[in-house]
């Protein structure tokens, strides 16, 4: 009997201790039942709806300004108060994140903002738990942070290569345009004479290449202003090219700047517009 009640008292023993230790396992930081988060700086995310997406450590959901396209924060004052900066100064420890298209701007009132491909990240007041996407294509110019746009979207002034400042429609003004550009902000054009995914400009041997580079990249996620339907891939003399509505899509070869759009007064006004949801689909042949 004495055994039984000895074996007894053992066994107790040994279930308090296995319970002491899973507490102390799972503390952290002395704040008792809290798993320590281990992620560091921005993060990818899967979303059921956007796919991957980047978040903060805590899995919060990033966004991009389509303001934002010369790759400094033009949100401020009340703007801030419903998209808040977002900044860290540790290395992302997402092996799933290309560290190098990471980076930091200084904003004009001295605090630090992150980046990726150069677009300054924020959070979406509205967003009030993890996960949450509410802020996507709030006024067709904030965007949910993708870490693999194929295009994104300006909003910005227009100024051609004639230094003129110029409206959507073409004509001399100052106010923005929506507009589409690569994932790092590089404006995008159409060409007058092109067809329906038909390039009537790049020559057989590219020598005119360098003028009006052709947009070559073909794969990736689309902000939410662009239909899937409306985007195709051409092959120009061996090389692929990216068309939106129809349209053969190219750089201008001025465009030095981040942000630039010279190139809608080059030669001269309309030859090379820009493009967006609002323009028509490409002629037929």
């Amino acid at each position: 009997m004495k055994s039984n009640q000895k074996q007894v008292k053992l066994t107790f023993i040994g279930g308090l201790l296995a319970l002491a230790m899973f507490s102390a396992c799972s503390k952290s930081d002395g704040e008792p039942g809290n798993v320590e988060n281990k992620n560091k700086g921005v993060q990818m995310s899967a979303n059921t709806q956007f796919g991957n997406i980047l978040t903060d450590a805590d899995g919060k959901t990033l966004y991009f300004f389509s303001n934002d396209t010369k790759g400094t924060s033009t949100c401020s004052g009340n703007c801030i108060a419903t998209w808040p900066v977002y900044y860290s100064s540790e290395t992302s420890t997402d092996l799933k994140i290309d560290k190098s298209l990471l980076g930091e701007i200084t904003r004009e009132d001295g605090s630090k903002q992150s980046t990726y491909k150069g677009w300054p990240l924020y959070y979406y007041a509205g967003d009030s738990q993890s996960g949450q996407v509410k802020g996507d294509a709030v006024n067709k110019i904030w965007y949910v942070a993708k870490p693999d746009y194929l295009l994104m979207v300006a909003n910005a002034q227009l100024i051609g290569h004639d230094t003129k400042n110029y409206l959507g429609d073409y004509t001399e003004g100052t106010g923005k345009t929506i507009y589409l550009t690569d994932d790092k902000g590089r404006t995008l054009y159409a060409f007058k004479p092109d067809k329906f995914n038909k390039n009537n400009y790049t020559a057989a041997d590219f020598s005119n290449d360098a003028t009006w580079p052709i947009f070559q990249k073909e794969t990736g996620a689309l902000p939410s202003l662009v239909r899937t339907a409306d985007i195709a891939v051409i092959t120009v003399y061996g090389k692929k090219q990216l068309t939106f509505k129809g349209w053969p899509l190219y750089y201008f070869g001025q465009d030095i700047q981040r942000g630039d759009n010279k190139g809608i007064s080059f030669p001269r006004v309309g030859v090379w517009p820009i493009v967006n949801d609002n323009t028509a689909v490409a002629p037929a042949n």
